[in-house]
């Protein structure tokens, strides 16, 4: 299994290639495509708009949420194109990794002139206290 920081390394060196290349003011879809390319042909498990199922209060909602990209079932990568990121983004990036239980996740806006301003390391370190009523992606009646 390759470490957090390893994939998190090459995840923004092709991003950084493809801003390079592309340029700015594409869609997200655009950049989610090729970035998901890119990191496949290095290897890479790479799942694009995964969705995720929660559990809450005994409702099951199938499909709630979509990620943009989960690399190698461990770091959630999610893409903007905007004019700035906001705090919004962040806290969306940071509740995916919540109720994924995943330590890391990247938030990459591909708008900015250069790509340096536009990417955010985002880490859970939240230990939730409500795991007994709310479960992510597992099996119920298990």
């Amino acid at each position: 299994m390759r470490d957090i920081d390893e994939i998190s390394g090459d995840v923004v060196d092709v991003a950084l290639a493809i801003h390079r290349d592309l340029g700015p003011g594409l869609l997200e879809s655009v950049y989610e495509m090729v970035l998901a390319a890119k990191l496949a042909n290095k290897g890479y498990l790479v799942e694009r708009q995964k969705a995720v199922d929660i559990e809450f209060d005994g409702l099951h909602f199938p499909g709630a949420f979509r990620v943009d990209l989960l690399i190698d079932e461990r770091l959630v990568v999610e893409i903007k194109s905007a004019e700035l990121l906001t705090k919004a983004h962040g806290k969306q990036l940071l509740t995916y990794l919540r109720l994924l239980q995943q330590p890391v996740g990247l938030l990459i806006n591909f708008s900015g002139a250069t790509l340096k301003e536009g990417i955010r390391r985002v880490v859970n370190d939240h230990q939730s206290s409500a795991s007994s009523r709310l479960r992510v992606n597992r099996q119920t009646g298990a």
